[in-house]
């Protein structure tokens, strides 16, 4: 009787260790999915980049900020 208890811990140690891995191993590739790559802007008036979907647009320009949206594109000198 006790070599049957011995034996289903036994089994159940490698179930737990050899059964969930591929399960595991499927999340881990799920995560670490390259996300969908999207274009950069650079705002009109502090020049930072921003991905374009973040980017507030006026006037054909893009910005990070309403603040800089208001103040209006960088006056080069």
């Amino acid at each position: 009787m006790k070599y049957l208890v011995v034996i289903g811990v036994i089994a159940v140690v490698l179930w737990l260790m050899f059964g969930r891995r591929p399960r595991i191993r499927a999340e881990r590739t799920k995560a670490n999915a390259q996300p969908s790559l999207e274009g950069m802007v650079q705002c009109a008036h502090c020049g930072v980049h921003l991905p374009r979907s973040e980017a507030l647009r006026a006037d054909g320009h893009s910005y990070c900020s309403a603040a800089h949206r208001d103040a209006g594109p960088r006056a080069d000198a």
